[in-house]
């Protein structure tokens, strides 16, 4: 017994020294990372709608993988704000990973932006694929091109690497997850960096602390830019868990405290096999809190599934591509964020799978609701280690 406890032991000592490094992915990816998109990158998703009136945010996006909450929490919150044309951009039309198995379609790409002769009010960048200071310069090239003296820059937990490489971050300060700070700051050292707060502040550029204060920094900027009525709006649509945009924050990296409670779930604890149910016209924010917080419980798998077809439309409209199969047997949960569409046949086809249920009836902030269950499930401890891979302290 010993030897078969000692694997999964040595592989949490591993995982964890990874995660030291890329705090904000799931934990379960530094183990076998998910592949970016392989496929055709032919296509014509419906033209997104424009407002002449409305507010131009941009959110930065990288095929090879852009991370889920970082980019779908501030796609919904501006949205939410009825004031402003959201749209994630690319450099090209390849769909973007977001988790295993599921990619989202660019909206715009680069090119689009400048033969529209779009102007950028808001440029958000999340966490993507390069954290150090190897990056694209294309990409780097046009966010410069379209800063200017009115927009404001919102970068997103290690988006501050992103962010730190155009160089408008220097001598200014800069945030990004606790888990990652000091490996960021080794690659850039001309920004201000620094901790224990949510989000930072100078002029038009912003930054966030880790992935849960993608919240805090979005709810920031609407506030600046569309004044606190609207903002207080979007943050009750969210069931939001202040009164007030909460700005302090505990910047605490993962450490061996931490390894010891991964090491305890994988030996002692049922690795469960677990579904998310996608459906057109999902919320963005709610289906991107689920799957980031379970994502980060180290299930011993976790599918996204779609009954009718291999792309949905969520509410705000992106368009979401499944690859990974809907792989239905031997699920132990399926998650079902639109219980009002869930019909009988929909609940006899899932009978073997405990179906956890989501509505508007528990008026909660979302990433809450699936924390207090993870500790009904695992302990409070484990929940921790969870709070603190989303930097949600």
């Amino acid at each position: 017994m010993k030897i078969i406890k000692t694997q999964p032991l040595f592989v949490c000592f591993l995982l964890l020294a990874t995660f030291s490094f890329t705090g904000c992915r799931p934990i379960r990816n530094l183990k076998n990372p998910p592949a970016p998109w392989e496929g055709s990158s032919n296509f014509s998703p419906k033209a997104a709608d424009h407002k002449a009136v409305n507010k131009n945010v941009f959110i930065i996006a990288d095929y090879k993988m852009t991370e889920l909450f970082d980019m779908l929490a501030p796609f919904y919150l501006f949205n939410a704000t009825k004031k402003a044309n959201v749209y994630i951009v690319a450099e090209d039309k390849t769909p973007v990973l977001i988790k295993r198995g599921l990619f989202v379609r660019p909206q715009l790409t680069f090119k689009e932006v400048d033969s529209m002769k779009l102007q950028a009010d808001v440029i958000v960048i999340p966490a993507l694929s390069k954290r150090d200071e190897h990056q694209d310069t294309l990409l780097i090239t046009w966010i410069k091109a379209h800063f200017t003296i009115n927009t404001k820059m919102l970068a997103i937990c290690d988006g501050a690497s992103t962010a730190a490489a155009t160089g408008l971050y220097d001598g200014k300060p800069l945030t990004c997850h606790a888990s990652d700070y000091t490996h960021l700051k080794m690659h850039f050292s001309k920004p201000g960096w620094v901790q224990n707060i949510a989000v930072t502040k100078s002029g038009n550029l912003f930054s966030t602390a880790g992935v849960s204060n993608a919240v805090e920094g979005s709810l920031v900027v609407i506030d600046e830019l569309f004044g606190r009525e609207t903002m207080q709006k979007v943050l009750k649509n969210i069931h939001y868990p202040n009164e007030a945009i909460r700005t302090e924050h505990q910047s605490i990296a993962m450490n061996g405290t931490s390894m010891l409670q991964i090491a305890k779930k994988i030996i002692f604890r049922k690795n469960k096999k677990i579904g998310v149910l996608l459906e057109n016209g999902i919320n963005e924010f709610e289906m991107a809190s689920i799957l980031d917080t379970y994502g980060r419980t180290l299930p011993a798998s976790f599918a996204t599934v779609n009954l009718n077809s291999s792309t949905i439309e969520t509410k705000y409209g992106l368009t979401l591509i499944c690859t990974g199969g809907n792989v239905i047997k031997g699920l132990n949960e399926i998650h079902v964020l639109t219980p009002g569409s869930f019909s009988k046949a929909d609940t006899a086809f899932f009978k073997n799978a405990k179906q956890i249920r989501y509505d508007d009836l528990q008026k909660e902030y979302p990433i809450d609701v699936c924390l207090k269950r993870i500790s009904e499930l695992y302990g409070n401890k484990f929940k921790n280690v969870v709070k603190l891979s989303l930097d949600y302290n």
